[in-house]
């Protein structure tokens, strides 16, 4: 048995006129905008450059008649939203690297950032660490859309918080210290105000992302 492409991607590159051809993306992008935005957000929480990206998606998979979407096969495997997925975070890193290059930055506390994300993801969703999804072409893509969005949400939330607060969280879940080395780091009297400390952070920081739609590890 055959398997066809989905019907609003068929029609897009069948379309033989310009009327058409703009209404067939129109479908298409109602069909699939969420995706595509979904992708451009993992790589920031700035409003703007989630919007730079997602018009770079865009344009390029516009670029010489849909040639990127004409790429795809139906596969009874997979869907073609979690194939797109893939596509779309490929252009985000085609587009991170035309701005700033490869990734060589040494600052800590960009670092740090990053450190403490992967962790907090790590905590609160083993299997969806996103260090598993750096290279798209292994990627699991209905997992990289579960993580695009829940990673999304943590740099929204990581940004409010003061710095003592992300250096508690990188001790205890970057650097791995027990929570006797935090105490003594930090210069806390004692572990139980470590706790103190930790225990509400955490919980606030589940709230926040269950205000923002996530209220388990699949978002």
């Amino acid at each position: 048995m055959a398997f066809a492409p989905p019907q609003e991607l068929t029609e897009l590159l069948s379309t033989d006129d310009r009327v058409s051809a703009e209404r067939a993306w129109r479908t298409f992008l109602e069909r699939h905008s969420r995706y595509l935005l979904s992708a451009a957000r993992c790589f920031t929480v700035d409003y703007d450059g989630s919007m730079d990206r997602y018009r770079f998606i865009l344009e390029e998979l516009q670029r010489e008649d849909y040639k990127r979407l004409r790429t795809y096969s139906a596969d009874p495997s997979s869907r073609f939203s979690t194939w797109l997925v893939v596509v779309a975070r490929r252009l985000c890193y085609d587009y991170h690297r035309k701005l700033y290059g490869r990734d060589r930055s040494t600052d800590p506390a960009t670092r740090e950032t990053r450190a403490v994300r992967r962790r907090l993801v790590d905590m609160m969703a083993k299997e969806l660490d996103p260090a598993h999804i750096e290279d798209p072409a292994e990627a699991d893509p209905e997992q990289e859309l579960r993580v695009s969005e829940l990673s999304g949400a943590l740099e929204g939330v990581l940004s409010g918080l003061e710095p003592e607060e992300r250096l508690l969280l990188k001790l205890r879940f970057d650097d791995g210290l027990p929570v006797s080395k935090v105490a003594r780091s930090m210069r806390y009297p004692t572990v139980f105000h470590v706790y103190r400390k930790l225990n509400p952070l955490l919980a606030r920081l589940r709230t926040q992302l269950e205000e923002r739609g996530v209220g388990d590890p699949y978002p």
